[in-house]
């Protein structure tokens, strides 16, 4: 199970020198640098909407918790079946940026929408829009990252990644903060800002991310093997007279079309799902999504549990997101030193320490903190270790798609579980509700620790 490897061997094509293997690759590609970068600037858009738009539905709109479940849960399941079409669209065509951009250009255009939005209907249209956007971009991301990074470093690309990502999530919220404490009509100045914001994200994807990975150089040894001295000197004149003649134009057209990749059809994106390793990984995600409780509804019961003020709740990813900030980068490369499985279940366990807090702990001044900790120590051991994982088991002309087959899972899952949870609040109340997520997440985490088990060694001898 690729999920609990430690290691994987250098890269095909891979540079090497002799009698001494392969030559290092840099921790972190460029191609790493410049998509976190881009996704911190889009970052510090989307979450100054987000940070908002829980107190804004609810308080401002009046929208009863099943409501604002159901509209959370259509916020990011929108984005799980876009993803899907994303990720296959970017292996079809070759081209990782293109669809990426695409998809961070339709998420720039929603947010000055929002400036005429006041009522729920078109609120709920425009985020449509927006999260199609998101799924558009985020397997053509992740398959960039991956395909430029060898493999017993995609932990640590992907921590590096997710820490910039998460760095534009930090300062999201603290700038709607300042935003509503500065202005008059404090929501719309957010939404106008954010617009901008996400402008400038497209821009720098633009300028700075390369289109694609360039492709492994031939190697001169495996040019000469493949036209062996011999062969060459048992040529008849009529055939070396035929081969100056050849045109040059003609044999580099040859050449290309020979190393081009055949097209990817939508039956080999399908036929991923019968790798076996693949399809585990698949299955513990959607399990794990199905009580995974959106952060949105992790902040109101945090608020309701301790009395944090209106005024503070935008405040409170911010917490998630320092945690996710300093851990992620060490998670990752714990996860390839160790073995991702290990780190992927720890996170989970931390993230039902965080809801048993919420459960049964006294209503200490400390608590805010703990369970935005717990919540953001998740994120870091689980977020960039699952597509790292991914990369692992699918191959390189697949790789967009294979993220989007285990993304669009893991999210229509928890779109159900958004959806579950906003209507067991609304029944039950707060208590009932969490202890019956708590005790599912217990039972998927069981489950997804036999299934992601390590495979028993193979004698090769």
């Amino acid at each position: 199970m690729y999920l609990a490897d430690r290691s994987a061997p250098a890269p095909e094509g891979a540079k090497t020198a002799p009698d001494r293997g392969p030559v290092r690759a840099p921790a972190v590609a460029s191609t790493v640098l410049a998509l976190g970068a881009v996704s911190m600037i889009t970052d510090i858009s989307s979450e100054m909407v987000t940070a908002v738009l829980p107190l804004y539905l609810i308080a401002g709109l009046g929208l009863s918790p099943l409501g604002f479940g159901a509209l959370d849960g259509v916020y990011n399941g929108v984005s799980a079946l876009v993803q899907l079409t994303g990720g296959h669209l970017a292996d079809r065509v070759r081209n990782h940026k293109l669809i990426a951009g695409i998809g961070y250009g339709l998420s720039a255009l929603c947010k000055p929408l929002l400036l005429f939005a006041h009522s729920l209907g078109p609120i709920s249209v425009i985020l449509t829009l927006e999260r199609t956007g998101k799924g558009l971009r985020t397997a053509p991301r992740d398959a960039l990252i991956s395909l430029s990074t060898p493999p017993e470093l995609q932990g640590r690309a992907f921590g590096v990644h997710r820490a910039m990502d998460t760095t534009g999530a930090l300062l999201g919220p603290l700038a709607a903060f300042l935003i509503l404490s500065l202005t008059v009509d404090g929501y719309d100045a957010v939404f106008g800002v954010s617009a901008c914001v996400a402008v400038l994200g497209v821009v720098v994807l633009m300028l700075f991310v390369p289109s694609g990975v360039d492709p492994v150089p031939t190697p001169p040894a495996a040019s000469a093997k493949a036209t062996p001295p011999a062969a060459s000197a048992k040529a008849t004149p009529a055939k070396a007279v035929a081969a100056k003649a050849t045109p040059a134009k003609a044999t580099a057209a040859t050449a290309r079309d020979a190393d081009r990749p055949a097209p990817v059809r939508l039956r080999d994106a399908l036929g991923l799902l019968r790798l076996p390793r693949l399809r585990n990984l698949a299955i513990c995600a959607v399990l794990l999504g199905l009580t995974t409780v959106s952060d949105a509804f992790v902040y109101l019961l945090l608020q309701r549990r301790t009395g944090i003020g209106d005024q503070w709740f935008p405040l409170m990813p911010l917490g998630t997101a320092a945690v996710f900030l300093l851990l992620a980068v060490p998670a990752g490369a714990l996860a390839d030193r160790i073995g991702r499985r290990t780190v992927f279940l720890t996170g989970h366990a931390l993230l039902l320490a965080g809801y048993a807090l919420l459960l049964w702990a006294p209503a200490w001044p400390a608590l805010p903190f703990l369970v935005l900790a717990l919540h953001g120590m998740f994120y870091a051991a689980t977020d960039g270790v699952l597509p790292a994982a991914v990369a692992a088991t699918v191959p390189g002309e697949l790789r967009a798609t294979g993220m989007a087959l285990v993304g669009t899972g893991q999210a229509l899952a928890r779109f159900g579980c958004s959806l579950t949870f906003g209507a067991a609040w609304t029944l039950w109340g707060t208590g009932p509700a969490l202890a019956a997520a708590a005790a599912g997440l217990l039972c998927c985490a069981a489950v997804a620790g036999f299934v992601l088990r390590p495979s028993a060694p193979q004698d090769t001898r």
